[in-house]
């Protein structure tokens, strides 16, 4: 039998320096979100199927990988159609979701909780997209003010701060709207609800196929023509800097309590006050974000000269009820860890900002235990000291070895013989 060396498609090997680059910005992930007040919690890569199928991740339910039953549920599956009982998890919201009902009554209210994990999709892999990939989720469950979701933009913004001002990026934008603005504007143009999901998901192409794309898309799906024309109308009201209370007030009051402007307001006001300056809060009410559950405010984040977003996230207050059968508010952050190192890396990013003293002892193999002793010693007290230090054999192509060290980070290095001096 032949074995494959290389990793299947749409999975990954990482090389040393691309894990500590990936190491470094999970662990400035953590320490910014801790200071917070987010705990980190862990979920099982698998989750049963029936949650993984049960209408709650949009088009990544078609994703999924499937695990198949085993021994005599596999032979009575197979007679009723019914392969499968568990998957790997597609994102971390929906095993969010199971844990919290699961846990709730050991849980502190609200629960403001970091996961970081690995999530797995059959997609068709192409560059940027992954089968399997690093995701990195904060949630708030059991906050039903405002003060979850300015607490959710503050602190990512303030990680992606920390993370690309590293690559000389200061500036990105945060798009924020809600969901019941976008319904708004729909019902007010003459939509029904149930041609929403159809109008959200012509609106999301928009910054593809531009106002007149939009229009077209949905003339071709035979809406009536006067409530396409009375859509187009409010989207051409839009111009840059609109405020929320503004562009809500030509909606109408009879589709919009005026409580989602002014909490909007609230939100970005408060949100400003606790960011960089060079951040943009933007009201954007063409942001819709792909999944249905979101129920109230929405937000994205990107950075110029990139054509995708780098976080995202928003207010899903159903889900968590559908698991635990009670009301339970909940918002969230889903940050694009993959992008976020993709764009370091292309940036040509290095651990300058968190690099320890590296040394490294080439030991000849003809030295007495003696002076190998004297080398663990002498490694012992400088790892003690916060040194990382290593201690390998002397290769016959030195030359070579000593390059590679460098690359490595390794900015001292010594070669031990029978007569070198180590203090």
């Amino acid at each position: 039998m032949k074995f494959i060396t290389t990793p299947v498609k749409g999975m990954n090997d990482f090389l040393p320096e691309d894990m500590r680059l990936r190491e470094h910005v999970l662990g400035l992930i953590r320490e910014t979100y801790a200071t917070y007040g987010f705990d980190q919690i862990e979920t099982p890569a698998m989750e049963h199927i029936e949650n993984l199928t049960g209408r709650q991740g949009g088009e990544n339910e078609k994703l999924i990988f499937k695990v198949l039953k085993r021994g005599r549920e596999l032979e009575k599956g197979m007679e009723t159609g019914e392969l499968a009982d568990c998957g790997l998890r597609y994102d971390l919201t929906v095993p969010l979701a199971r844990y919290y009902a699961n846990n709730k009554n050991s849980l502190p209210t609200p629960l403001k909780a970091l996961q970081m994990g690995s999530v797995w999709r059959a997609d068709k892999p192409q560059k940027g997209r992954f089968r399997q990939f690093t995701q990195c989720d904060i949630d708030i469950i059991g906050d039903g003010s405002i003060m979850a979701e300015i607490e959710l933009i503050a602190a990512t913004s303030k990680m992606l701060t920390r993370i690309f001002s590293e690559v000389g990026i200061r500036e990105f934008t945060v798009h924020i709207n809600d969901r019941r603005i976008l319904k708004a504007m729909a019902a007010s143009a003459g939509f029904t609800p149930e041609q929403y999901d159809d109008v959200f998901i012509i609106l999301d192409k928009m910054d593809k196929i531009g106002l007149e794309g939009v229009k077209e898309s949905l003339l071709k799906k035979e809406y009536d023509p006067e409530a396409v024309e009375s859509y187009i109308g409010l989207l051409n009201q839009i111009t840059p800097g609109i405020k929320c209370g503004e562009f809500c007030g030509r909606i109408g009051g009879e589709y919009l309590d005026g409580r989602v402007a002014s909490n909007m307001d609230a939100i970005m006001d408060s949100v400003s006050c606790m960011i960089d300056p060079s951040v943009r809060l933007e009201f954007d009410p063409t942001l819709v974000r792909g999944m249905s559950y979101y129920t109230g405010t929405i937000f994205e984040i990107s950075i110029d000269g990139y054509n995708f977003s780098i976080a995202g996230g928003g207010r899903y207050d159903e889900m968590i009820g559908r698991f635990s059968n009670q009301q339970v508010p909940a918002c969230g952050f889903s940050i694009g860890f993959e992008r976020i190192v993709t764009i370091l890396k292309d940036l040509n990013w290095t651990d300058e900002g968190n690099r320890k003293e590296r040394r490294a002892f080439l030991v000849d193999e003809r030295v007495e235990p003696g002076k190998l002793l004297e080398v663990f010693k002498l490694a012992t007290a400088m790892r003690e000291q916060g040194m990382i230090v290593t201690v390998q054999p002397l290769k016959k192509n030195a030359k070579f070895q000593v390059e590679t060290l460098e690359k490595c980070g390794y900015r001292e290095i010594r070669k031990v013989y029978s007569d070198t001096l180590l203090q």
